[in-house]
């Protein structure tokens, strides 16, 4: 691997990695990690959530692969089975759970996520090569890579400057791609590491459809901001109009999260700056219900997942481009059909009853690991915190 940048390994690579490549990604994922620890020292004291992500790291690596005596069983192991001890006494009540004590002071979480990782990196060195037995060490590399950008969205959010800037595409305008008829094979086969969401692959029957070759721009949806699209109940949901309407924020919604201006330019808050931003890249911090009313605003509509997934996978050589924001999708989460009726061990989602819509794709902040076109992600509809777009279908 001399020579590679690891953090760019495709996922397809990174899901069937050996000893050798996944004992390389750790190192660079924990090192990422580190810096992000470093930055979080200037943060505002509202970044406690920062420091409590970063220390969970440490302990879910710890917990699913050092103190998980099944850990050579994989998704066979009984998950259920009594842990052993951490090298830090009070990780489970610090870690296992937001707010259960007191937050950790910084240089005890820096030194915890040193420490376990040198003991993975030790397991790792014995572990058989084979899905069961590497499952926890790809599974605690791709959360980690994840974590990532749930770290710059808590900075986005707190206004915190950590350095990183948004160095989005500014492509033109191209046409919208016309796809044919076609089936596809929506979702993954066994083999490597696959995310339940992903689970299983399963063939659906596709019409033909038209989708936008790119992201919908700041000057597309400026154009539905100035025809007075936040005025219009009929462009809204009727979730949406409540959320516009200031039901659930306690102020009216005129404009996409962090944005100061709309006329004469876009300038937006990114990180604590404000910054003016280039009319032909991807409008960001846009949520699912915001994106829904441009679409109907346009007379268009959002992709369906199968749909996106099909034209991320056949139209990169007719220019469908993907990869400087999340996209929202017309889809609700949902499992596939046979899915596992029980979570993956080290894969139990957050508890919530709310129907979370499906985002596809990948954000500029997206570590290079992560980036695959059967990735799926979710948010409420309401979420614009994250670095989310949208692009449409004809109707």
């Amino acid at each position: 691997m001399q020579g590679v940048e690891i953090a760019n390994v495709d996922t397809a690579q990174m899901r069937r990695a050996g000893k050798e490549l996944l004992s390389l990604a750790l190192m660079d994922a924990r090192n990422h990690s580190l810096r992000w620890a470093a930055a979080f020292e200037s943060a505002p004291v509202g970044a406690a959530p920062l420091q409590w992500e970063l220390g969970r790291l440490g302990w879910f690596q710890e917990y699913w692969i050092a103190r998980n005596v099944q850990r050579q069983r994989g998704e066979r192991c009984d998950a259920t089975r009594p842990k052993l001890a951490s090298i830090l006494p009070e990780a489970d009540a610090l870690f296992e759970s937001p707010g259960a004590a007191p937050m950790a002071d910084l240089q005890t979480i820096r030194q915890y996520l040193v420490d376990s990782l040198e003991t993975t990196l030790e397991l790792l060195e014995g572990a058989a090569e084979d899905d069961d037995a590497l499952y926890f060490y790809r599974l605690a590399l791709l959360r980690e890579d994840a974590c990532v950008e749930r770290f710059a969205v808590l900075a986005q959010t707190l206004g915190f400057d950590t350095g990183l800037r948004a160095p989005l595409a500014t492509r033109p305008v191209r046409p919208p791609l016309l796809f044919p008829a076609t089936r596809l094979s929506l979702g993954s086969a066994p083999g490597g590491f696959v995310p339940d969401r992903e689970k299983w692959a399963h063939e659906v029957a596709l019409p033909e459809f038209e989708i936008d070759s790119q992201a919908v721009t700041w000057a597309q949806y400026g154009e539905f901001v100035e025809d007075g699209g936040y005025d219009e109940r009929r462009h809204w949901s009727e979730a949406g109009w409540a959320w516009v309407q200031g039901s659930e924020q306690g102020q009216g919604r005129r404009t996409p999260r962090f944005v100061d201006q709309m006329r004469q330019g876009v300038l937006q808050q990114r990180f604590g700056r404000l910054v003016r931003v280039p009319l032909a890249q991807p409008a960001m911090h846009v949520s699912w219900f915001e994106a829904d009313a441009w679409c109907r605003w346009a007379g268009r509509r959002l992709p369906g997942e199968a749909e996106w997934e099909a034209a991320a996978l056949q139209g990169a050589t007719r220019g469908f481009r993907w990869g400087d924001v999340r996209e929202w999708t017309a889809g609700t989460l949902r499992p596939y059909p046979g899915a596992p009726s029980a979570a993956s061990p080290g894969q139990a989602e957050e508890a919530g009853t709310e129907p979370r819509r499906v985002l596809r794709g990948a954000a500029f902040v997206t570590r290079g690991r992560l980036r695959h076109e059967k990735a799926r992600d979710a948010g409420l509809p309401a979420f614009d915190e994250g670095f989310c777009g949208f692009r449409s279908c004809a109707a």
